[in-house]
């Protein structure tokens, strides 16, 4: 079997380890890859972006299934080009990838279909959005239509906050066209809960739920960035609460693409906010998120090939239920000098070898400069413990942490504690309220 996986971060690393577990035999290739997933596949220099030569490489190649994982070669239609060519791939077309593509046009539809989800308004004029601001209870939160690399959504304290939020966007072009038209919510108090699921276009199937930390600074302080450390599972896990989750949220959006001919097949992101109302859709993504993926993945015991498979030849996911394995795993990000607001390129990286049944080192922001590893991006590496608790979990990920080098590296020592320090202040003063993933209130 031949294989071809699209992406370059930590996310395609972890989705490359899964594949290989499921196919010990299969040719795997990775469009561009990275070093990390040298023992694993072979790298193909093609950028994400370049459809026209990832088909032509898919096609010449006789690859059996593509697996695509970031949103931006599915916002731009990837997979309709590839069925078109009668190639299995697996992810959302362009309609599906317009839940991530445009957060206007996913509330609109969660309005319509009556998914829960904080109140808004969506502007293209910048005056408007200000004046309606000037009205609105604070906090308040600013989001970018578009792709915004997972940092366009602005979490304003005040209404200046926020009149700057939306100045930057609509006027400043800080996120260029994806910040032409921006979403202006309500702000929710609660916990953050990802679930992924697997879709056919009819069902949606639940993997392990998963907590990520998108602030720069502990405490959940400072700047958003694509994602600072993650652990799996997170609370609540119970069955009950993820299939009330899948009827009340997946499900009636699966129903409305599929009315309006567009079925979604591929992985489906559902980020989630705790709150004392029940569980309210933060946003949806088109892909597996990044960190996330680098726990969730590594627990998820499951063949995922098969039902990949299924997904992409346009078939049933009926009778497939994917399990986990027991225990817990937790990821810290090891960043570069200046991120978010900038990246450091070319240091050299040194990382000892660790027990993989134990420690995991996903490659996101890596490069091989004259024989040695060397930075070349803001997220460099994913450190992941594994372990049957997840204090152990995250006492492996940081002291494999301690143990990594490179100039200017930093990272949160706190990812998990939402679990871990169930009693400890949050943002604003919020606290966790009960068992660990209670909404704070």
């Amino acid at each position: 079997m031949k294989l071809l996986i699209i992406g370059s971060g930590g996310r395609e690393h972890a989705i490359a380890h899964c594949l290989r577990r499921d196919a010990p035999d299969a040719t795997i290739h990775a469009a561009p890859g990275n070093p990390g997933m040298l023992d694993t596949a072979e790298l193909i220099e093609i950028p994400a972006e370049d459809i026209g030569a990832l088909l032509d490489f898919a096609v010449d190649r006789r690859i059996d299934l593509t697996v695509v994982g970031p949103e931006a070669p599915l916002a731009s239609g990837i997979v309709d080009r590839f069925q078109q060519a009668g190639l299995p791939i697996f992810g959302p077309d362009r309609a599906g990838a317009r839940l991530e593509a445009s957060k206007a046009f996913a509330k609109q539809l969660m309005r319509n279909c009556g998914v829960p989800t904080a109140d808004y308004e969506t502007f293209d004029d910048a005056r408007e959005a200000m004046d309606y601001v000037a009205g609105h209870a604070e906090p308040l939160v600013i989001k970018a239509s578009g792709l915004a690399a997972g940092k366009g959504a602005i979490v304003c304290e005040t209404r200046d906050e926020a009149r700057t939020a939306i100045e930057e966007m609509m006027i400043g072009g800080k996120f260029g066209t994806a910040g032409a038209r921006v979403v202006v919510e309500e702000f929710m108090h609660g916990v953050e809960l990802s679930v992924f699921f697997v879709a056919d276009g009819e069902r949606a199937v639940p993997l392990l739920t998963s907590r990520d930390y998108k602030r720069v600074g502990e405490g959940d302080c400072g700047l958003n960035t694509g994602g600072m450390g993650a652990y799996a599972p997170a609370a609540p896990a119970d069955p009950a609460f993820i299939d009330d989750v899948r009827r009340r949220i997946a499900q009636p959006v699966l129903d409305a693409m599929g009315e309006a001919g567009a079925p979604y097949r591929g992985f489906l992101y559902a980020g989630l906010m705790l709150t004392a109302e029940g569980p309210r859709v933060v946003e949806f993504n088109c892909r597996m998120g990044d960190p996330e993926t680098q726990v969730v993945l590594p627990l998820t015991s499951s063949n995922l090939l098969e039902p990949m498979l299924r997904v992409a030849r346009g078939e049933s996911l009926a009778g497939w239920h994917p399990e986990a394995a027991a225990g817990a795993a937790l990821v810290t990000v090891m960043a570069s000098a200046g991120y978010p607001a900038s990246s450091d390129a070319g240091r050299p990286i040194r990382i000892p070898a660790f027990d993989p049944d134990r420690v995991r080192v996903f490659h996101a922001g890596t490069a091989m400069e004259g024989g040695r590893l060397v930075t070349a991006g803001g997220r460099v590496l994913g450190v992941v413990g594994l372990a049957g608790t997840l204090e152990e979990a995250g006492r492996r990920s940081r002291e494999a942490v301690a143990e990594i080098r490179f100039d200017g590296a930093h990272s949160r020592s706190d990812i998990g504690w939402h679990a871990l320090e169930p009693g400890r202040l949050g943002p604003a003063g919020s606290a966790l309220i009960g068992p660990p993933g209670a909404a704070a209130l």
